[in-house]
């Protein structure tokens, strides 16, 4: 007696192309592929309702820095040349020319004459302006009436800016307070008058919707005497007049940087 074709496909299983299946096997296939299936559904879903909540131009969280920190031109912490010599001091010359480029006038041009001294909120405008900042408010350390930003008599030129933060708005009147860590103190000239960062320059919204948008810039002109050449000095630039922090001892570089100049002759 013969059995059911059920029964003799689920005790012998299917063959198909030489491969033998059983039906147990075929159902935990099945079975399998449904399960990770959902998973992967699952997936897409929560993620796809995630995006949903984020936005292209401002971070959902932005308490993690609520300070900004301290950045010098050149780039370089340590600051070493031959006032008499010019491919060593070359370097630091061209690069504060690379980087001053976006402050001609030719491009400043462009932007906004904005109102000193107050907030240029611009949160209901879809398309963000910029305020003009143009590199002769850095006056002697411009580069435009000395070519070498001071570093060819042995006072060199270091700028100074803020690390953006967007929605950033300072309370006070911030600005750049530099100290030479020695005994007697060092003359500086502070460029623009007093060092300060204006408030027009603030807020910052984003690199996509203030895409065109360039940082404030505090000159400090270290007007160092032959009795400085050959000595290193150690000097600590704050942001000072706001309710920025400057003083935090777990980031040396929150509100404050410290480098280091030598002049050589």
């Amino acid at each position: 007696m013969s059995l059911p074709l059920s029964l003799q496909l689920y005790s012998k299983g299917f063959t198909y192309n030489n491969y033998s299946l059983s039906l147990p096997s075929a159902l935990i296939l099945l079975f399998y592929l449904v399960f990770y299936g959902f998973l992967a559904g699952m997936f897409t879903l929560t993620m796809w309702v995630m995006l949903q909540t984020l936005d292209d131009n401002i971070p959902t969280y932005r308490d993690r820095v609520a300070s900004p920190g301290l950045v010098i031109r050149p780039r370089s912490l340590d600051i070493v040349f031959n006032r008499t010599d010019p491919k060593q001091y070359g370097q630091y010359v061209q690069h504060l020319e690379n980087f001053l480029q976006q402050y001609n006038d030719t491009v400043q041009e462009k932007n906004e004459l904005c109102m000193v001294g107050e907030y240029y909120e611009q949160d209901d405008q879809e398309e963000k302006k910029v305020c003009q900042f143009k590199r002769n408010l850095l006056r002697q350390c411009s580069g435009l009436s000395d070519t070498t930003f001071g570093y060819a008599e042995g006072k060199p030129c270091v700028l100074v800016k803020m690390n953006r933060i967007i929605g950033l708005k300072p309370r006070g009147d911030p600005y750049i307070n530099c100290t030479a860590k020695r005994e007697s103190p060092l003359q500086m000239q502070y460029f623009p008058s007093e060092g300060r960062f204006d408030k027009m320059y603030f807020p910052y919204y984003g690199k996509n919707l203030h895409s065109t948008y360039v940082q404030p810039l505090v000159a400090v002109k270290l007007l160092l005497t032959k009795e400085d050449y050959n000595n290193e000095l150690t000097m600590e630039c704050k942001i000072e007049g706001s309710d920025l922090r400057n003083s935090d001892d777990r980031d040396k570089f929150l509100g404050r940087v410290t480098f280091r100049v030598k002049v050589v002759e």
